[in-house]
């Protein structure tokens, strides 16, 4: 459970002396409403689409600082959005009783029912399973070395045995790493993306160490990987531009396709080394090409300019690699498109 504290709104301009500051490179949206209530299935997304053209900037007309983008106030279903079109601000109340009236209350609410930033059921696979293995961390990784009664493959309830565990944890998840993540314009190896199995629980510690697999997405066999098993996370980053630039590609998309669209998945060759955080928009470019032109100074080359065409919102982040969901196009997403501040 958690406890909110929401400020009363009326007379929000006296509180703060930047407030009758106009945000003049802030749009709305047409015709944006005066309020909203927020609805179960709301994302944080959805709701600054309602009331601004480019609904990644809610950070800036709800005046976060850095700490609160990244550690947000929770925001739920039955509050009220209020927009304040002179700056704009947006700010957030609830209505009390049967007045209508915006009041000051406090109360509780679960984590769970709070209104995610982005469609959490699209990238919800993504967020508790390891998805990058850099070659580190495949040399000496835990990894099973043999089935129960020798099964080349095994499935849920069955045993298996394995080395290198860190006797501190209990439950692994079963990972395959599948497909090398290569740099679409040089051919750098980055890292390998894995395919989650599902997972298994210690039973035995010892060398090799006895587990019990407890799901299985695939059949499972020797020389599968284990990585610890991470706790499940409560997403709530709001969108917000990096403060420097950014420079990286597509480098694949999920399930493997050349193409994608809007809500799908997709890999990036850049990540925490290069200060991308989850949270972070970035525009999607679109590679034009080159052109020859043949005039009557004969064979002119040109590199034609880059399209920006989209929008993606970074929810996870690895060393070399991140992964995020594409919001806004207005064309197919393709591996090797670059990816940049917006």
């Amino acid at each position: 459970m958690i406890r909110i504290i929401f400020p009363l709104l009326v007379g929000i301009s006296a509180l703060f002396s930047s407030a009758s500051i106009a945000q003049s490179n802030v749009r709305l949206a047409d015709n944006a409403p005066d309020s909203y209530t927020v609805v179960k299935g709301d994302t944080l997304w959805d709701i600054s689409g309602r009331f601004l053209s480019e609904p990644w900037r809610w950070p800036e007309v709800w005046r976060m600082n850095r700490d609160q983008i990244r550690n947000p106030h929770l925001i739920y279903p039955g509050q009220v959005v209020l927009l304040d079109r002179s700056g704009p601000w947006l700010s957030i109340g609830r209505r009390i009783g049967g007045s209508g009236k915006l009041q000051p209350k406090v109360y509780e609410e679960t984590l769970e029912n709070a209104v995610p930033s982005i469609p959490v059921h699209v990238i919800e696979p993504f967020l508790n399973k390891p998805l990058v293995i850099d070659q580190a961390n495949l040399e000496g990784a835990a990894t099973i070395v043999a089935t129960e009664t020798s099964r080349v493959m095994t499935g849920a309830g069955d045993t298996v045995f394995a080395k290198n565990l860190d006797p501190a944890i209990e439950v692994w998840q079963i990972m395959r790493p599948a497909r090398p993540l290569k740099h679409p314009l040089t051919g750098e190896l980055i890292a390998y993306e894995a395919d989650n199995l599902g997972s298994a629980r210690v039973t035995a510690h010892g060398e090799p160490a006895t587990l019990e697999i407890l799901s299985a997405i695939e059949e499972v066999g020797a020389g599968d990987l284990l990585l610890p098993s991470e706790a499940p996370k409560v997403f709530s980053y709001v969108p917000h531009a990096p403060e420097h630039a950014v420079d990286g590609h597509v480098v694949s998309i999920h399930r493997g396709v050349q193409e994608t669209g809007r809500l799908h998945v997709v890999a990036l060759d850049t990540g925490a080394r290069d200060g991308v955080e989850p949270g972070h928009v970035l525009s999607l470019f679109r590679n034009r090409g080159t052109a020859v032109y043949r005039g009557d100074n004969g064979k002119e080359t040109f590199v034609l300019p880059e399209k920006r065409y989209g929008l993606l919102f970074v929810f996870r982040v690895f060393d070399r690699v991140s992964y995020a969901l594409v919001m806004e196009t207005d064309g197919p997403v393709t591996v090797g498109d670059a990816v940049r501040k917006p």
